[in-house]
């Protein structure tokens, strides 16, 4: 089982934690809302979590130009 980071604007890979048994408290999962985890957590059939974060990038184009969060993506 692996545990994927994407960025959810650019799509950009954030890196991998490739654990046996992950705990998702550990984890901070448990920290999240259900809508939360719904929107930022997927799993592939493999078993492997895909996890949607922010990259440094797009954190500072966000914090340089605020009218940004009305688009999906950034990079378009």
């Amino acid at each position: 089982m692996a545990l994927h980071y994407y960025c959810r604007h650019c799509s950009t890979k954030l890196g991998t934690i490739r654990e046996q048994k992950l705990d998702t408290e550990q984890l901070g999962f448990h920290q999240l809302t259900n809508e939360e985890r719904q929107d930022m957590i997927s799993y592939d059939s493999a078993g492997d979590i895909h996890v949607k974060a922010i990259c440094e990038d797009c954190q500072e184009s966000f914090l340089r130009n605020p009218d940004l969060h009305q688009h999906d993506f950034i990079i378009q």
